[in-house]
């Protein structure tokens, strides 16, 4: 046999070691490409623009890597939205998707994100089809969790019957299921439902129907100021009961369009919207302000909304996630895309403006009761309900 050199056994070491330190070296210096569809333009508008805006402040590193956002607008329409994420997958080879800001925009990302296996961070909440659920991770707060709070302070108010009028798409159908499934083992009844489509310019014919029923409550589940219209609507034919909108609605476009209209409207919201009433010991207080203080420094006083915070969230968590991955595979390639997945799946106590982010294989919103208030419009402004 053969005999190895000692010269030769140190030569292949320091290659092989020579190889690993390239390796790492060019995984640290790897640049990871975010591929964002946002509905910047559409109904979707008031929600899309925040999200962008929030995206000028973010810092140009993710997880330590340098950082490349590709940015398009879907125009809030789902057809436009996965022909964007097409893109993202099979021409821009992005590592990570996020998007978009409606439910039926971000479905219609899911299903190339998905398919291409790459990770998308939905900022519309929505349920994902089970077979592809372990690529989507959706950080608005869902439905069940918004309702409950919901269904709280009808018991709470002495609410006996509610009427309901929501878009006519997966947003107010998701609505309309819990409804249904809790309402009655709230003792509350279900007098009358209600659709309309995002573009409607009236629901005189839905809202007479609910005025007839008289409900003690109406909650209208829309969002952006889309959501204007029936309660504007209502409150001008004398309905005299109580409001709800969902965390849908809570921008400042929505305020500025209801104008008096929506006193007294009440709502679930995520805590950072009232960042400053909530009590020091709430985990999101610190991570909330330090967000609105910068956002409001660069669009403006009461410019806050869900939306931009979502996005700012999504950024939170691919910072964490990045972070993990990159000690597994560089940025662009296949492997990188599944450790990244993996590393998303597995973030636990992250705090964000929205929470406390755990996430799991069976849960991929990752929030609990800490990431919602209940809200009442006041003066054109928001307040913790009392």
């Amino acid at each position: 046999m053969k005999k190895i050199g000692t010269a030769n056994i140190l030569a292949t070491a320091s290659a092989i070691a020579l190889c690993l330190n390239l390796a790492v070296a060019g995984a640290a210096n790897a640049q990871v490409t975010v591929g964002v569809s946002l509905s910047a333009t559409g109904p979707g508008a008031a929600l899309g623009i925040a999200e962008k805006n929030t995206l000028e402040l973010l810092p140009k590193t993710l997880g330590g890597q340098t950082v490349r956002y590709i940015i398009l607008d879907d125009a809030t329409d789902p057809a436009t939205a996965g022909k964007n994420a097409r893109r993202f997958v099979e021409s821009d080879k992005v590592d990570v998707i996020i998007g978009s800001s409606t439910v039926p925009t971000s479905v219609a990302v899911m299903e190339v994100a998905a398919a291409g296996k790459t990770a998308q961070l939905a900022l519309a909440p929505f349920v994902a089809k089970p077979d592809l659920q372990p690529w989507v991770f959706v950080m608005p707060q869902s439905v069940e969790l918004m309702g409950s709070a919901i269904l709280q302070d009808w018991k709470a108010q002495g609410v006996k019957s509610v009427g309901f009028i929501g878009f006519n798409d997966a947003w107010g159908e998701s609505w309309l299921k819990e409804m249904q499934a809790k309402l009655p083992q709230q003792g509350i009844k279900l007098s009358v439902v209600e659709r309309y489509a995002r573009a409607d310019q009236s629901v005189t014919g839905q809202t007479l129907k609910l005025m007839a029923a008289n409900p003690d409550a109406v909650l209208v589940v829309a969002s952006g100021t889309p959501g204007v219209l029936p309660m504007r609507t209502l409150r001008e034919r004398g309905y005299k009961g109580k409001i709800y909108q969902t965390h849908g609605v809570a921008n400042i476009e929505f305020l500025r369009l209801a104008g008096k209209m929506d006193e007294g409207v009440r709502l679930p919201t995520g805590p950072v919207l009232v960042a400053e009433q909530l009590p020091d010991s709430h985990p999101s207080k610190a991570v909330a302000t330090r967000y609105v203080n910068q956002y409001e420094a660069k669009f403006g006083p009461n410019s806050r909304n869900n939306f931009g915070a979502y996005a700012y969230d999504a950024y939170l968590l691919l910072d964490s996630a990045v972070a993990a991955a990159s000690k597994k595979a560089a940025p662009g390639s296949a492997e990188f895309r599944s450790a990244l997945r993996e590393a998303l799946e597995t973030t636990t106590n992250l705090p964000v403006t929205h929470g406390v982010i755990n996430m799991s294989k069976q849960d991929h919103t990752g929030l609990d009761e800490r990431a919602r208030v209940l809200i009442s419009i006041e003066s054109k402004t928001w307040k913790l309900a009392k």
